[in-house]
């Protein structure tokens, strides 16, 4: 174990570990390793030990068999402690209302407000049809500062020529008229269905209310005002001991389908109450988002919304110091990766969180080719919803994937199982070793293409029945 300033993480909807990057990583009972997602700390000593990596980011865990809802934790020290529920990060505030968007009494509007300027970092779709508040809030993201952040579902405003664009700028006027911040500093966002004009009657209501509402309502709400297909809320907290103190991180995120980041269908805000330079805090942001949103694949569609937003306002009063700035990375990325976890797990029709870890390849260029393939093969994803361990289409997918290997080379293994190997199945009953690791919600795939030093690792889902019912009736 290694003594590092603590980091603790707890949240969420689930108590089983949603953050899975190593097939040596289990769930807990007795003394077996129980992953609190992101990371975990004994309260005592402060201690975290490593094990798998999200990209190249180390994840923590320490033996126990506590859950991430709040359960009793025995480090090795011998200290139990309790993995509490983080709710007070400084300096936010936030609001949610039913505006009428979607369905009467679903809350579609939602805003969250600095107490005093943050400074702002934003990543956003790479769709060449940029929805009107990505346009808009690329031009706020610049400066570089931001207070305020709202969203609403039920309307992209996406496709919507100049009169979206005039009707987003509108609804930040209608925010800064109610809150006394300045429209520059406000970053929108929408999500929903394409091609609709937003409904300006029901901003003009709905706006009073939302902002004589904040502080009423938390990090929940504000999740479940921006869903749309989403089945749960998605929200992540942690903390982090420095020292001058400790400082707290806050993630929300929303996304069903169209979910193939760079970046694609999902809305995403994290936040920190920590005092740091905005260029570091903007590539922080940026590196943490590359190696987890932009690490995971629904159904292999970019939508034109895509947003993620971060505001990092200082309202703890801690100045994180050079020297610590790796553990806000730590922090940060782990954040974001169990909100991309939560992301795939609630993919539409979703069953099973794939985990494809790629290794051996000529380059991690090479590597990516072949997780991005192989995670986006609808053969593959079939499979493992039909729990068949089909390595067939596996090697397949990974033939056409553009990277540089010998076949002879390559092995496969599923659940810890290798299946294939030497360009040829391996002499295991297949089958039967992995009836039971199949009927799992995660599962493990890892390719050896035995190249070089190339790896990468991608979250993909399976894909149901469910996923076309849901996108066959998304506007019926």
């Amino acid at each position: 174990m290694q003594t590092q300033p603590a980091l603790s993480g707890a949240g969420g909807r689930y108590s089983q570990p949603r953050y899975m990057p190593d097939k040596r990583t289990t769930q807990g009972g007795g003394n077996s390793p129980a992953l609190f997602y992101g990371a975990v700390h004994c309260t005592a000593c402060g201690r975290l030990r490593s094990t798998g990596l999200w990209g190249n980011v180390p994840v923590y865990y320490i033996i126990s068999s506590a859950t991430a809802d709040g359960g009793e934790a025995t480090c090795a020290c011998g200290t139990s402690a309790k993995a509490g529920i983080m709710t007070d990060i400084k300096g936010f505030s936030f609001a949610a209302v039913p505006a009428g968007f979607k369905a009467p009494d679903r809350l579609d509007l939602a805003l969250i407000v600095s107490d005093r300027p943050a400074c702002a970092a934003g990543v956003f779709t790479t769709n060449l049809f940029k929805a009107a508040p990505v346009i808009v809030a690329m031009e706020a993201a610049a400066g570089g500062q931001a207070r305020a952040i709202v969203i609403n579902s039920g309307q992209a405003n996406a496709c919507t020529g100049a009169e979206g664009l005039a009707n987003c700028r509108r609804t930040l006027e209608m925010i800064s008229a109610a809150t006394g911040i300045e429209a520059s500093e406000i970053l929108p966002a929408s999500t929903g269905v394409i091609g609709q004009q937003l409904k300006m009657d029901l901003w003009q209501q709905a706006v009073p209310q939302l902002a004589a509402g904040l502080g009423s309502c938390g990090l929940d709400d504000f999740a479940r005002a921006i869903m749309t297909t989403d089945s749960f809320p998605k929200t992540a907290t942690a903390s982090l001991s420095l020292q001058g103190g400790q400082v707290h991180l806050a993630g929300v995120c929303k996304g069903a389908g169209m979910i193939c980041p760079n970046m694609a269908t999902m809305l995403a805000v994290l936040l920190c109450d920590a005092q740091v330079p905005v260029h570091v805090w903007q590539q922080m942001f940026r590196d943490a988002v590359a190696q987890s949103f932009n690490r995971v694949t629904v159904d292999g569609d970019t939508s034109t919304n895509d947003t993620v937003f971060g505001l990092a306002n200082g309202a703890s009063g801690v100045e994180v110091l050079p020297e610590e700035l790796p553990l806000l990375q730590q922090a940060v990325t782990a954040l974001m990766g169990d909100l991309a976890y939560m992301l795939v797990q609630d993919g539409e029709g979703a069953t099973k969180v794939l985990r494809i870890a790629v290794t051996g390849a000529a380059d991690d260029t090479d590597a990516e080719k072949a997780a991005r393939t192989v995670g986006h093969s609808q053969l593959v994803k079939t499979a493992f919803y039909g729990k068949d361990a089909n390595w067939g289409r596996i090697v397949a997918a990974l033939g056409r994937s553009g990277a540089a290997f010998d076949p002879a080379q390559v092995s496969v293994s599923i659940c810890g199982v290798t299946i294939f190997a030497e360009g040829a199945p391996t002499p295991v009953d297949a089958d039967a070793l992995l009836k039971e690791p199949l009927e799992r919600t995660d599962i493990s795939v890892d390719i050896v293409l035995g190249q070089g030093k190339g790896t990468y690792t991608l979250l993909a889902s399976d894909l149901s029945h469910e996923y076309v019912s849901i996108n066959a009736d998304y506007r019926s």
